[in-house]
């Protein structure tokens, strides 16, 4: 029984090689489409301030990847593959979107290091889950009382080069005859600090601490900022940084060329969701101070999320190396277009909900021209993010990318 079961095992794993290798020759097939050079040729010339022949239009679909690509539509059931599987289908549908989507003819592998503490901050974060599937989560921060800041921690990454070397062989093993395996590396820690801050102290306590205890939140700020500028020096130190100049939103022309592997070669995209609600100048007191020296360390800063950013736009307007201002849904066009002008990309990200609720398409149609309109003679980008369902409407997104690209063309 065990031998058949180990055969069963083999001829499983060779069927699910087989799969992965059929999709990655697919993908790598799209990689080297005439049409790549065209879409990040958009993307540079956009983020560069130059006209480009229309507006790049780019579509990510988050939480709704599995109404587009059930789980159970997957073969493979190894972990690994199934990973693998899983991205590559992604990659084939952005293909049938049809949307602004650069594919890379390589396969990036990230550098392995290990972190210590394994949690990261010396604590753990968890969440209360919602009973109803698709409900929202709530948070559960351990930092409860001002002694819990006592034991905060500082991440240490070690590069590992040994588990980087067999990431590297085990994927040019499966798919570098098909896509050739590439070395990536980036900033291990994020410089949206409120995100962290909100999973350790909890979104209300942190608006509670701002007037309450705002030295407590000075406090846990400063450790995320310090202990992100020090993660920066440790990747940094193993001279492996890798440029993001090539991926959605961020593809541009060389940043800071230098025959050192820095971050000065890199984007950083941030934002303050988690204030939103407080006012400008808690905003730069409480958030932007703290991000800035993290913005000095990269060549080119995007900034934005859906918050408003309506009111905060001289705070935005200060960061170092901008490059790219988002408006959000909830952010006036109008006011972003008067203080950013010409000196700046503008991200015009469009409200989820406005896109795949709707029984047809005539609204999607309306808003999107009356916004390239206003957009026209400014550089920017069309982006449709953090989608939870296609409510029903499979084809949705289809019909809005081929809205938005049509449109963008018509007012290039």
């Amino acid at each position: 029984m065990k031998q058949i079961d180990e055969e069963f095992t083999t001829r499983q794993l060779t069927h699910e090689r087989t799969v992965v290798r059929e999709l990655a020759r697919q993908v790598a097939e799209i990689a080297q489409e005439p049409r790549m050079a065209s879409i990040l040729q958009r993307w540079r010339d956009v983020n560069a301030l130059r006209t480009p022949d229309r507006a790049p239009v780019w579509c990510r679909p988050a939480g709704c990847w599995t109404e587009i690509i059930p789980l159970e539509d997957l073969t493979c059931q190894h972990p690994r593959l199934r990973w693998l599987e899983y991205d590559f289908r992604q990659l084939l549908y952005k293909r049938f979107l049809d949307d602004d989507t650069p594919i890379e003819p390589a396969f990036a592998v990230p550098a392995v290091f290990e972190v210590q503490p394994a949690n990261l901050w010396g604590f753990d974060i968890t969440r209360q889950e919602s009973e109803t599937e698709g409900g929202a989560w709530a948070y559960q921060p351990p930092l409860k009382n001002a002694d819990d800041f006592a034991r905060l921690q500082f991440p240490i990454f070690t590069y590992n080069p040994a588990r980087t070397r067999e990431a590297l062989e085990r994927a040019d093993a499966l798919l570098g005859d098909l896509l050739p395996v590439k070395l990536v590396c980036g900033a291990p820690l994020s410089a949206t600090l409120g995100t962290t801050a909100a999973d350790l102290r909890g979104l209300e306590q942190m608006m509670v601490d701002m007037v309450d205890a705002p030295e407590l939140l000075h406090r846990l700020l400063a450790h995320l900022r310090d202990a992100t500028l020090h993660a920066l020096d440790q990747v940094e130190a193993t001279g492996l940084v890798t440029p993001n100049t090539a991926e959605a939103m961020t593809a541009s022309d060389p940043l800071n060329a230098t025959d050192d592997a820095s971050f000065q070669q890199c984007w950083c995209m941030a934002n303050s969701q988690e204030f939103d609600q407080v006012s400008p100048a808690m905003w730069e007191e409480f958030c932007l101070a703290y991000q800035l020296p993290i913005f000095t360390r990269f060549g080119a800063v995007g900034y934005g999320c859906c918050e408003n950013l309506t009111r905060k736009l001289d705070g935005v307007l200060s960061i170092p190396n901008l490059r790219m201002v988002v408006c959000s849904a909830w952010t006036n066009l109008d006011t972003v277009l008067e203080r950013v002008g010409r000196n700046y990309c503008i991200m015009w990200r469009q409200k989820a909900s406005d896109i795949v609720f709707p029984d047809d398409t005539v609204a999607i149609r309306r808003d999107l021209e009356h916004g390239v309109t206003r957009l026209r003679g400014h550089a920017y980008q069309i982006v449709l993010r953090e989608l939870q369902t296609l409510a029903g409407h499979p084809n949705r997104l289809v019909e809005w990318v081929a809205i938005a690209k049509e449109l963008a063309a018509k007012y290039a």
